[in-house]
């Protein structure tokens, strides 16, 4: 069996990433496809793989720095791979990559992280946030993005069968497509400490520092909290306004090593989320370090976190607003005792990369195993010989 994964494009590693290193896992021997890759070798040998096939947008100029510009060209990019000699086709997608085309002896199985998100319901906050909803330049914008959802919608049929990462995104596919997803939630590394250290002072909040993370709303709610710690992981664009906000109960660290952010979370009296994901796998990071959880009660991690007793691991507020964060942390601090490591522990094992290749690889088989068998055909006018060809039934 030949078998090709097909992943958007590859600049760095991410949540998206991490699920394709564990599908390679699965199919070793799998040929990955990919809009454009501009990893180093190491990030490549880390992921699972050593060459990826691109498409014509990996000569494109300025490909590593501003590819979100090219994303009129991303549809034909991805239509033109010919996946023709392959049995299997698994797309990693969260853009385009859903919409290769496959013929009808093969099975194309989607991994969907979200449809495009800048293309559907959260088309007005990207629009904003990119400066893109007003004038010409707004004007242009929503045109594309409209051609970008009919070829979205119209590709959304490729699929023989559509994999969601969580039961969020599932309602999104069944709102967007029209489409049955089966839920298989990403795999998350869990914690490789077997001493529990003694915890820190400190509550902790990590992510990229970009608006739609609401790292000010946490800042916000510390101002109101002065008895309270708060440490900042991270960088991005928003850093020198959030570090003008924080006052002296809040400290930055910047970016750091995946071994710092495990003992930093690993200390944390509790990890604190206030960003609407689509799976959110920091929490679950989090968890496996035996840390509890304050997140916004949106997306999800409202499968991730459990916040009723027994063996609760985190507690939830209605909205990322600075008076619903502090109330959180409030109750917390009231009721702290309650929360185990233990519990935390084994609410991330339930997310481990091993659960997820299982469920993967038999999800996958049992759609292969679903094919219509070859059916014998006799070639007219052949008196000598019989052919079986494969083909598709109805």
């Amino acid at each position: 069996m030949r078998v090709a994964i097909v992943h958007d494009w590859l600049y760095v590693i991410g949540g998206a990433e991490r699920v394709l290193g564990e599908i390679l896992k699965c199919f070793p021997t799998a040929d990955v496809f990919t809009l454009f890759d501009i990893l180093s070798p190491e990030d490549r040998a880390k992921i699972g793989f050593d060459h990826a096939r691109t498409s014509f947008l990996q000569k494109m100029p300025f490909i590593a720095k501003r590819h979100r510009s090219y994303l009129p060209l991303m549809p034909i990019a991805i239509e033109q791979f010919d996946l023709s000699a392959y049995d299997l086709v698994i797309s990693s997608s969260y853009a385009v990559a859903k919409g290769v085309i496959t013929g009808p002896a093969q099975i194309h199985v989607s991994y969907v992280h979200s449809p495009m998100r800048y293309a559907w319901d959260l088309q007005h906050s990207y629009l904003r946030q990119s400066n893109c909803d007003r004038g010409l330049k707004g004007v242009f914008a929503r045109l594309l993005l409209h051609w970008m959802r009919i070829w979205d919608m119209r590709t959304a049929n490729g699929p023989d069968a559509i994999i969601a990462n969580s039961a969020f995104v599932a309602r999104r596919i069944a709102k967007v497509y029209r489409r049955k997803a089966h839920v298989i939630h990403p795999p998350v590394v869990q914690s490789v400490s077997n001493v529990d250290e003694p915890r820190g002072d400190y509550f902790m909040a990590a992510s990229r520092l970009v608006p739609y993370k609401n790292i000010d709303a946490i800042i916000r709610a510390f101002q109101a909290l002065p008895d309270q710690k708060l440490i900042v992981v991270g960088d991005g664009p928003e850093e020198k306004h959030l570090r003008g906000l924080a006052g002296p109960n809040v400290s930055f660290t910047g970016r750091v090593s995946d071994a710092q952010m495990r003992d930093l979370m690993h200390r944390a009296r509790a990890f604190i989320f206030a960003a609407e994901e689509d799976f959110g796998i920091i929490p679950v990071e989090a968890q496996s370090e035996g840390t509890p959880v304050l997140a916004l009660a949106r997306g999800g991690v409202l499968e991730t976190v459990r916040a009723s007793f027994p063996n609760r691991t985190g507690l939830f507020f209605a909205t990322p607003e600075p008076d619903d964060i502090a109330v959180c942390v409030k109750v917390f601090v009231e009721e702290e005792r309650s929360f185990s490591r233990e519990a935390c522990r084994y609410q991330a094992a339930l997310f481990s990369d091993e659960r997820f290749r299982t469920q993967f690889k038999d999800f996958v088989y049992q759609e292969m195993a679903s094919l219509p068998p070859a059916v014998p055909v006799a070639i007219a006018g052949s008196s000598e010989r019989i052919a079986s060809l494969k083909i598709g039934l109805p």
